[in-house]
């Protein structure tokens, strides 16, 4: 900490104005935070069990500023991350990968990365359920796209910077959001992929 002269500080300290100030007024939960809240209240009713992976980092440097405190300095990612949350419904192993954007007419496929693609082919080759949520945070909408599609767009796309809204309408599936679950992402999963069989 840096102990600066008292009349400097006044000089420094910014003023708050009207331009300034944050509206809090529209913020709602983040996309992820929305996900597993839903996951949570899958688990909480043995509907699903469904987590988040954790990404496998290797701590290499920890700082002890204090004898009860450790911060991490330094660590690096140990391999690549797949995709963001894997589990089991109704026997059926589910795989998925959820991103989120402000744009309004495209996913930028630069959220995307090679080991992901690889990955879903896999699971969906094991005869796994696999999937993108994508999230368009201003038009407030979210579509279930089924991997083979996202795969598909992939490959015969790949110089594309994104995938068109249009594209994501006509093969995925929009998502009705509701109070609980959040995103009853399920509820597409139960009637378009699996035949509404119970």
């Amino acid at each position: 900490m840096v102990n600066y002269p008292h009349r400097i500080v006044r000089k420094t300290v910014p003023t708050v104005t009207k331009k300034t100030a944050v509206n809090f007024a529209n913020r709602g939960m983040s996309f992820e935070t929305a996900i597993n809240a839903t996951n949570d209240f899958y688990l909480s009713r043995k509907i699903a069990v469904i987590h988040k992976k954790p990404t496998p980092v290797q701590i290499v440097k920890v700082d002890y500023p204090k004898r009860s405190r450790a911060k991490i300095v330094e660590a690096y990612f140990r391999q690549a991350s797949t995709t963001d949350y894997s589990g089991v419904y109704k026997g059926h192993y589910i795989d998925f990968e959820a991103k989120e954007t402000k744009q309004k007419t495209a996913m930028p496929m630069k959220n995307f990365h090679a080991h992901q693609i690889e990955h879903m082919a896999n699971v969906l080759e094991q005869g796994g359920i696999c999937f993108v949520l994508l999230h368009f945070s201003t038009l407030k909408e979210t579509y279930l796209l089924q991997a083979c599609d996202l795969i598909h767009f992939y490959q015969k796309d790949q110089g594309s910077k994104s995938m068109p809204l249009n594209y994501i309408k006509k093969k995925g599936f929009l998502i009705e959001t509701t109070a609980f679950p959040q995103v009853p992402y399920l509820d597409v999963i139960e009637k378009k992929l699996l035949g509404g069989k119970q």
